[in-house]
């Protein structure tokens, strides 16, 4: 597998980042339960199986349930060769208020501190801010604690988690943040006009949710009819398959890989099956500049209805 260098952190990451969500709770169209979601053993197999495939980079979050604590068992006396990069807690309060600037610094770094705990490490490659909102990006304490953290090699590197465009552009403006990680997919593409952006300001991107929550894959089959333009449109994409590129996700994964700007592109694993179709993807061919001009020709007309957690809110997904 390939590797890229994650903006100015010198940080080389594989092409391919194992989100590790799917291994910590249920998640995904038909995964309700814990019945739908393999076992620690199986999970600890898939993550081994990863290394041994060339995938380096490892996302997760305190939020993502059990996933610290099985990506820590997994890579326990391994920690050189693997990039860990795990997400704050939310740091709102029930309402959407931030605490005053004392609390916003302790939930910072019990957060992190637990992290470290479960991912049985000293430090992590890369610490994140899980919802980057606007009023949390402006929020100087929540700069200041993350660069702290930075400063006292606790980190390696610091970023954000974005969802709108907005939030984007700032984080990029502000100048100290080493990553963004955000959405973006051959349905929704909004987030491509601050790729050159990112890119001149040396921040690594990640690009989350390229299968759309399994959309983008053979599971995005027989929708909640409230996505039926979604599921008609997904196949306006099969125009694009061929001997090289033979399934949507795999397009998918490509797609996402052939803008040079992005480091990294997180794929959600549970299955070997997965895994074996994501390593496949990245074989470091991607898509030319025909089929990637048809690729942003064919985005979703209506971006803002493309809206996972909204979806998700409502049982769309399940």
């Amino acid at each position: 597998m390939n590797q890229r260098i994650l903006g100015r952190t010198g940080i080389a990451v594989s092409e391919i980042a194992f989100g590790g969500v799917e291994i910590g709770l249920p998640y995904g169209i038909g995964v309700t339960s814990q019945a739908d979601m393999p076992s620690d053993a199986v999970s600890i197999k898939i993550l081994h199986a990863a290394l041994e495939q060339g995938i380096n980079f490892y996302d997760t979050a305190r939020l993502y349930g059990r996933s610290e604590d099985i990506i820590g068992r997994a890579f326990k006396g391994q920690r050189d060769r693997v990039v860990l990069c795990s997400k704050c807690t939310h740091i709102q309060k029930d309402g959407g208020k931030l605490p005053d600037a004392d609390s916003l610094s302790a939930i910072i770094n019990n957060s992190l501190q637990e992290s470290r705990s479960s991912l049985q490490t000293d430090y992590l490659d890369v610490y994140m801010l899980h919802n980057a909102t606007l009023e949390i990006l402006e929020n100087s304490a929540v700069a200041d604690t993350f660069l702290a953290l930075k400063r006292a090699g606790i980190v390696r590197a610091i970023g954000v988690s974005t969802y709108s465009e907005a939030e984007t552009k700032r984080a990029i403006e502000q100048g100290y943040w080493d990553v963004i990680q955000l959405a973006f997919n051959l349905m929704d593409q909004r987030q491509a006009a601050f790729f050159d952006a990112a890119h001149a300001a040396r921040i690594g991107l990640v690009v989350r949710s390229v299968l759309l929550k399994g959309i983008l894959s053979d599971r995005g089959r027989n929708l909640h009819p409230a996505l039926v333009r979604v599921e008609d449109h997904r196949k306006c994409y099969l125009e694009l398959l061929n001997a090289r590129i033979p399934t949507l996700s795999n397009l998918a994964t490509k797609f996402a890989l052939s803008f040079p700007q992005v480091s990294s592109v997180l794929v959600g694993i549970d299955r070997l099956a997965y895994l074996q179709g994501a390593v496949a993807a990245a074989d470091g061919h991607y898509l030319d500049s025909d089929a990637l001009a048809r690729a942003q020709e064919l985005a979703f007309p209506d971006p803002e209805f493309v809206d996972l957690p909204a979806w998700d809110r409502v049982g769309w997904l399940k």
